[in-house]
């Protein structure tokens, strides 16, 4: 393979990369602004100038650098010797990083960007200790540019990232720069709101803090969160996203990096739609009908009493010669479905098993970037749907509508009822059918179902547990745990752990997602969770490179 050498390094390259993109898939840093792998190229922000000596075509001899080049835009070329250390490079960094900060407030106290701004990095690394420009600042305003972003013109330093973002990623191009020099400002058409569905990803790939999201606005610092790994939850796109959180609640979705699914975006329902999981009327406390409800003092006792409860109407129901039914939400991991199904069938080895309602919302939209937006608004329809019908053994695993009609016609005589939907799913039909007919429900938020129920065990959202979900594409995706469920709610899989010890009177273990993926691939038509398994990657340890000195 061809290769070229930076700062003394040789690395291989593929043909028709850039220099920068080498450097930074080799993780050897050279600073930018501008650039991002997403967006075209316009090399305007000039910090990534380096001197780049190219072998001359016909002789092969090294040419000199004549000139310093935006390694952003300059193709490597085999035997090619890049020097972004070099006095020249240096000496164009420190320039570039004076002139940035000439009109830029210096307010990082009170900017949210404070901890993760390539202009705070940069300006340490690359630029001067002190300001040589003694002059008065240009002043430039705060806008309200749309619904969910605020724009701090006088942060910003025209790397026009958002501006191109909403032209080739958008197609809506609600952005533009006007005035000239510095001058210049980044604003909205008259008239028009930066109001499209991925509107929110501006504030990502802003490098400063001139873009900021209202909904995280002076909520948090973000050297308190921490990042973890997931799969958004909300739609069917299996978008790969980080939850930051900190002391046990969430404070921002941000997208993750994914060129085989949602490249470097996330919609702004998925952005936002975490909500629900801090609302204060989530299910907290096992219930159960025609008793007292329980108080957090006695929440053991009450997750006993609720546990029994629900294998006592099962076993009643086997007794009776009743046939169980298990309404599994798309909402739910495939191990959740997995283990759930395991203790149904444990008690009727003939239970219906379905998929409960999956909503859908409008068409599916792709946008000229190609970034597509899903109208089907659960994460695992599919996931569910694989695991239930592995585990029938040829049986029809039903949708939500025939649960429906098979307990209202009598043909189910006990129900095991899953939900954990952002809101309320509950049709006019499906309560007025589990009228007839004891169950037992899981879920996270009251419903029509709630009072109904002969038990109600707290189930967690997505974010408050591990597992796997299968998107629109049918990619098999694993999450991990960012919180810990509320209060004395648990995850789907740790219930039916728990039910399964409860009927069978020993000490539940904890869940293991690793181990219940291996006991699921030896179901047969469940091997790809082991073979087909996208896991998430390993948390990246971070060390400083800041000196600290004892006091």
């Amino acid at each position: 393979m061809p290769t070229i050498t930076i700062n003394g390094v040789k690395h291989e390259f593929q043909k028709g990369e850039t220099i920068l993109q080498v450097a930074l898939r080799a993780e050897q840093e050279i600073p930018h602004y501008c650039w991002h792998p997403g967006l075209s190229v316009v090399a305007s922000c000039r910090i990534c100038l380096a001197e780049v000596s190219t072998p001359d075509p016909k002789s092969g001899k090294l040419m000199p650098a004549t000139k310093l080049s935006p390694t952003c835009q300059t193709p490597a070329v085999d035997g090619q010797v890049v020097h972004t250390d070099s006095p020249k490079s240096v000496a164009n960094q420190k320039a570039v990083m004076e002139y940035l900060l000439i009109n830029h407030p210096v307010d990082c106290p009170v900017c949210d960007q404070a901890g993760e701004c390539h202009l705070q990095d940069y300006s340490y690394q690359y630029g001067r200790g002190e300001s040589r420009f003694k002059e008065a600042k240009n002043k430039k305003p705060k806008k309200d540019v749309g619904p969910n972003v605020l724009l701090y013109s006088d942060r910003c330093i025209m790397c026009t990232r958002c501006v191109r973002f909403t032209r080739e990623v958008t197609g809506t191009g609600e952005l533009m720069v006007q005035g000239r020099g510095s001058t210049e400002e980044i604003d909205v058409f008259p008239g028009l709101a930066l109001d499209n569905e991925l509107s929110g990803n501006v504030v990502d790939i802003c490098p400063v803090g001139a873009l900021l999201d209202k909904d995280f606005l002076f909520q948090q610092r973000v050297w308190f969160l921490t990042r973890t790994a997931s799969i958004d939850g909300i739609t069917a796109s299996g978008d790969n996203i980080s939850v930051e959180h900190h002391d046990g609640r969430v404070h921002r979705v941000k997208p993750r990096e994914n060129a085989e699914v949602n490249r470097w975006w996330i919609t702004d329902e998925v952005r936002y739609g975490w909500k629900f999981v801090h609302r204060e009327d989530r299910l907290k406390l096992p219930q159960l009908k025609a008793r007292e409800a329980f108080d957090a003092d006695h929440a053991a006792e009450a997750w006993e009493a609720g546990l029994s409860k629900a294998n006592d109407l099962m076993a009643t129901a086997a007794k009776g010669g009743l046939r169980a039914g298990l309404l599994v939400s798309p909402m739910l991991s495939c191990e959740d479905a997995f283990l759930l199904a395991q203790w149904v069938l444990s008690h009727d080895p003939r239970a219906e098993l379905a998929v409960g309602p999956v909503p859908v919302h409008g068409q599916d939209k792709t946008f000229p970037g190609g970034f597509t937006m899903h109208a089907e608004k659960a994460p695992n329809a599919r996931g569910v749907r694989r695991v239930l019908e592995a585990l029938a053994a040829g049986r029809p695993v039903h949708d939500a509508a025939a649960f429906e009609k098979a307990v209202a016609s009598g043909a189910i005589g006990t129900a095991v009822v899953t939900g954990n939907y952002p809101s309320d799913w509950v049709s006019n039909g499906l309560a007025e059918a589990l009228r007839k007919v004891p169950f037992m429900l899981i879920d996270t938020l009251p419903t029509a179902l709630t009072g109904m129920a002969e038990v109600v065990l707290p189930g967690a959202a997505w974010v408050e547990k591990s597992g796997t979900f299968e998107n629109a594409k049918g990619r098999l995706q694993g999450f991990d745990r960012a919180i810990t469920p509320v209060d004395f709610a648990k995850a789907e899989s740790q219930i039916a752990i728990d039910l399964a010890a409860d009927r069978e009177g020993f000490r539940p273990e904890a869940f293991d997602g690793t181990a219940v993926r291996k006991r699921m691939a030896a179901v047969p038509g469940l091997d790809r969770f082991t073979t087909q398994h996208h896991a998430t990657p390993p948390r990246a340890t971070v060390e400083s490179d800041m000196v600290l000195v004892e006091l």
